[in-house]
Order: structure tokens, then sequence, then C-alpha cells
């Protein structure tokens, strides 16, 4: 091998970074499992209700789904707070259906949430604390340094925040005419198909501008090697006496 052909230390770094940066993205949005667990209580309700138009039956179905991916993520010790959130998604959805008499408003707590978050992400992106700098900070270990300390990763992470409004927005502007317009099984099925797309979109374009990015500031190392000093510097003093 060449010196043309071996990698320099600067692939080799930015390679790692890419490396940290998709394992980031993989834990804080859950990966293939949590985007299974996003779906398939949907999935199953919309599949029932187009079958028979028994809306008990497709709601406790849905929420039956639900616990029970809780519960295997339990039993394996597993991190729950995916599927918790997929829960609680399904159980308000069951409950306000279940309210109304009406299927369709299975799905309008999720969609309020959705538009409750675009419209979130955009206004901490405009007011310089971008949401996904404070969902992603702690899995980075560089909790706020961003904001301060590392324009460059603020800067990424201000564009991901917007990224992630505006594909979120753009989905809502489809699903609320469809809420009024359309029938249940219409709204279901193109909800089910706008749950993958449009999030797959989003972590994409997450991952690019954060590897384009400055590499985080580890702080809990920083306190760990602060922490270090003080202590040879105490043993040291202690030594002189």
């Amino acid at each position: 091998m060449t010196s043309l052909d071996k990698p320099t230390t600067e692939d080799t770094s930015a390679d790692d970074a890419r490396a940290v940066t998709e394992a980031a993205l993989f834990e804080a949005f859950g990966g293939v499992r949590g985007m299974v667990e996003t779906v398939l209580p949907g999935l199953l309700f919309v599949s029932i209700y187009t079958v028979n138009k028994d809306l008990h039956m497709s709601a406790i179905a849905a929420l039956a789904v639900a616990l029970v991916m809780v519960v295997v993520r339990l039993v394996m010790k597993d991190t729950v707070k995916h599927a918790f959130s997929g829960v609680f998604g399904v159980a308000f959805g069951v409950v306000f259906a279940m309210m109304t008499g009406n299927a369709k408003d299975f799905y309008l707590p999720g969609m309020l949430y959705t538009l409750g978050l675009a419209l979130a992400y955009i206004v901490t992106a405009m007011a310089g604390v971008p949401l996904i700098g404070l969902m992603l900070g702690p899995v980075f270990k560089e909790n706020l340094s961003w904001r301060t300390r590392n324009p460059g990763r603020k800067k990424a992470y201000t564009k991901a925040s917007w990224a992630w409004g505006l594909i979120l927005l753009g989905k809502s502007a489809i699903l609320f005419p469809l809420y009024w317009w359309a029938d249940t099984t219409q709204l279901g099925w193109v909800l089910v198909a706008l749950k993958i797309p449009p999030f797959l979109l989003a972590v994409y374009l997450t991952w690019v501008f954060l590897a384009k990015a400055p590499p985080p500031i580890d702080v809990f190392a920083e306190m760990e090697a602060q922490e270090r000093a003080e202590e040879e510097r105490k043993a040291a003093a202690s030594a002189g006496e």
C-alpha cells in the first residue's frame, strides 16, 4: 500500500465521527425496532377497521399489541421509552375515539402531537435553542456545551431542527385536510404510509448535518479529568506537607 492509499488520520477521525453520529441517532430514535413499534398499532387498527368497521375491536387490538411490545421489552430488559410512548399515543387515540364514537378520532391525538412537535422544532430553532440539540446533546455526552462552546454543532442542530419542523409540518398539511374530507380507512392508510418515509428523511438530514459538524465536546470526560487533576493536586499537596 502506498502513502496515497493509506487512510489519513483526518479521514479516520471523520469516519469515526460519522460512526458515532449514526450510533447516536440510532439510539435516540429507536432504530428499526422503534419504527416497527410506531407503525404496528396504527396498521393493525386500520387493517381491522377496513375489514369489519368495528371501532371497539380495532381499538382494543391496537392497544393490546402496543402493550405486548412493552412487555417484550421489559422481559428482554431493553429500553422501553419508545414502546411506552407508543402505548400512551395509542391509549389517547383509543380513549378519544371511544368518547366521540368516531373512528377517525383514533388518529387525532397523534396528528395534533405531530403538529405541535413541528412547531416546537421551528420555534426552538428560531430561538437559538434547537430542539434536536436538546435531545441529542446528552446522547453525545456534550449536554448543552454546543450552545456556547461549539458554534459549528449549534448551526448543525439548528439546520436539523428546521428540517424536522418543516417535514412534520408538511406531513400535517397532508393529514389534517384528510381528517375532514376522507373516511377512516383512507385517512388510516395514508397515515400509515406517511409514518416511516418522513421520519427517515428527517433522520438522514440530521445525520448529514451532524456528520459535517465539528465533533461534540465530551463534558463528562472533562469533568472526570478535572476530578482526577484535583485529586492529584490534593495528593501532591499532602505529600509536600
